[in-house]
């Protein structure tokens, strides 16, 4: 079985010279970043692992260490690489409302019983996470995913509820 492997965070930049680096990531993510024990880097098309020895959090980064990288030099190759983790440990850390954008792209958007468009994105605006909904007539509007909004989101019969407010899908 081949794992899939979700982004979770990326190299920024060395800090000091034992191998620490700063690592930025999404917001209110510390929780789940603090658990990690490993991540992977992708280097010549291959997942590499790498072992977590600590992680702190200042207010702009996260200031990550891994095993046997221990200066300046060993941490330099990793510059604005992607960090990962497998599907499973990105699903293990999700709260009840929470799911990988994988999943919400390509699920139908309905108001009451009527379809309105599909998920073609999801971005971030800040605030809140925003699906990208093609709508029938081929226009992408933005609707935050907020629970005054999105009611329901069903992965397994591929639907997602929303209260389509007054002028949010045109």
């Amino acid at each position: 079985m081949k794992n899939n492997f979700v982004s979770v965070g990326k190299i920024l930049n060395f800090h000091g010279v034992q191998g620490e680096a700063k690592l930025g990531y999404s917001k209110n993510r510390e929780e789940f970043l603090s658990k990690l024990k490993s991540v992977y880097v992708m280097q010549g098309g291959e997942y590499k692992e790498l072992e977590v020895v600590r992680l702190r959090f200042t207010p702009k980064c996260g200031i990550i260490k891994f095993k046997g990288i221990d200066s300046l030099n060993d941490i330099l190759e990793y510059k604005n690489q992607l960090l990962f983790v497998d599907e499973e440990t990105a699903r293990e850390y999700l709260e009840e409302d929470e799911f990988l954008i994988d999943e919400l792209v390509g699920l139908d958007v309905y108001d009451g019983d009527k379809k309105v468009g599909a998920v073609v994105g999801v971005s971030n605006n800040g605030a809140s996470d925003l699906l990208s909904v093609k709508t029938l007539s081929k226009k992408v509007c933005l609707v935050p995913f907020v629970k005054a909004i999105v009611l329901s989101v069903d992965i397994n019969n591929r639907r997602i509820q929303i209260n389509n407010l007054e002028g949010l899908l045109e």
